[in-house]
This record gives structure tokens, sequence and C-alpha cells, in this order.
């Protein structure tokens, strides 16, 4: 009898088979992260600690290329609209020195006199339409008017005092929030908007940003422990709000940083998010305790 002819090979099932092995992307440690954090912090300090010092006009002009960056930062993103960036340049510039000059009234109506500048440049480039001129708009009034409360804040009595009591809680607060976040986070606080932001985070974040203000203010003698306590919980509150603002504004574009202003730490807006919050913010709370 002849034998039979071999059959076709059965191959395992798939269950059956050893899966390839997948690499995990590369995470870096918290620690590396933090360090890496400080690192670019460094120099950001020792800047904002020179024009905080000198104060006068060197503080407001010490803020303007730091505004042009970050306003330019957004009409980036928003490149397609065809924003008009020019005249978004100079409504920054000019509600920064407006608030140097003068006071909050002189930046309200300088910020009305930018829309006759703003729609002449659209019509002269005859390119910007609707929406180039509104992301425009919204360039000068998020980045341009909330650094010009910060001029303001500098103008008033103790206001260097108060303004690094401000970046202080700030950004000892992010800080906090980042790392409570790493070691505690479970909870999403806005996964459509930031994933990697826990509730948990939050909330250590806003401890973190109350202690650093009232710590702090206790170096300043003018400065009572319950007006500290204050200013810490407006700064408390409005950080985290404002760096939520700017993940949702990088959601929309689809982008994860705004820039390479700080290397792999971001642009201007990644690193002034917050401050572009708790600058007018910090501002009215003292104005109501002065």
């Amino acid at each position: 009898m002849a034998a039979r002819p071999p059959g076709p090979r059965r191959r395992p099932p798939a269950s059956a088979r050893a899966a390839p092995a997948r690499r995990r992307p590369r995470r870096d440690s918290p620690r590396s992260e933090l360090v890496g954090r400080l690192l670019v912090a460094i120099p950001a300090v020792a800047y904002a600690i020179l024009i905080i010092a000198l104060g006068d006009i060197w503080f407001a002009l010490g803020i303007l290329p730091l505004a042009i960056i970050a306003a330019g930062e957004l009409f980036d993103l928003y490149a397609d609209a065809e924003p008009v960036r020019l005249a978004g340049f100079i409504g920054v510039v000019a509600v920064i020195l407006a608030a140097y000059f003068g006071d909050g009234f002189h930046v309200m109506l300088t910020l009305l006199a930018f829309f006759p500048v703003l729609f002449a440049t659209a019509l002269a480039q005859r390119r910007s339409g609707t929406l180039g001129m509104a992301i425009t708009t919204f360039g000068v009034v998020w980045v341009g008017v909330a650094l010009a409360h910060g001029v303001l804040l500098r103008e008033l009595p103790h206001g260097g005092g108060i303004i690094v009591d401000i970046l202080v809680g700030t950004f000892v607060g992010d800080s906090g929030a980042y790392i409570g976040g790493r070691w505690f986070g479970q909870r999403k606080l806005a996964p459509s908007v930031s994933p990697n932001k826990t509730v948990e985070g939050l909330l250590i974040g806003m401890v973190t940003a109350v202690l650093a203000t009232w710590l702090a203010g206790t170096y300043q003698d003018w400065l009572s422990g319950t007006d500290a306590l204050l200013l810490g919980i407006g700064v408390a509150l409005a950080a985290p709000l404002g760096d939520l603002f700017e993940s949702f504004i990088k959601r929309d574009a689809g982008t994860k940083d705004t820039g390479r202003l700080f290397g792999p730490h971001g642009g201007a807006l990644d690193r002034l998010d917050a401050v572009l919050f708790t600058a007018v913010v910090g501002y009215y709370v003292w104005l109501l305790l002065l």
C-alpha cells in the first residue's frame, strides 16, 4: 500500500505562538525630569530676579521680550488662520508700556485703540480674515494684558516683593503638583485636556502653592501672615487654571509644546501659562489688601 503523502503542516493557534517582545517606550524617571526642570529654571530665575530688583522701566522692558516670544508662539500654533502678527506684536508692547506709563485705565484705552490698528494692518496684508484677527486679539489679551498686570503690580507699594511671592507660589506649586501627581496620582483631572494631570496632583500643588507663598511672605516684615495666606490662596486657585487653559489651547492646536525656548521643556507659553493667570489675580488681591 502506497504511503500517504504528508499533509500540510498545521501552524499553532495565534494564542499559542509567542508574540514578539514589544519594546516599551523609554520614560524618564521623575527624579531626572525634576532635575531637568531645575536646570532650565536657574537662568529664568536669575533673569526674573534681575528685572524685579531693577524695577522701574527696566522691569517693563525686561518683560517685553518674553511677551513678544509668547505671542509669537501662539501665532505659530494657529499659523493657518493667518494672524496679523505685526499688529499683535504692536498691541502686546503697547499695553505693557501703557501699564508702566499710566494705569489700568490706560491699559484698557490702549486695548481699545488696538482694534483700528489691527483692522488697518489686516487690510494692508490682504491675507488675514476674521479668524486671523480673532487669534491676534486673543494673543494681545491673554499675553499682553496679563503681563501688563505684572507691570501694574510692580508699581504698587512693595510690588516687587509681592511679585517674588507670587512667582515662588506659582512655580513651587507647579513642582508640587508634578511630584504629587507622579507619586500619588490615581484619578484623572481632565483627561480630554491634559491626560497626565491628576486630582491628587492638583490638591498637593494647591497646598504647596499656599505654603510656599506664605513662607516667602514670612521674610517680609511689611506683609502679615494673614495677607500672605490670602495671596497664596489666590495663587493656588489661579495657577492650575492657567495651566489647564494653555493645555486646552495646545490640545486644540494639536501640539505638545508651544516652542523650544527652554529646549525639551517647551516654550515661553509653557513656562508662563500659570503666571499669566497668577499675575492678574495677585495684582487684584494685593490691591484689595493695601
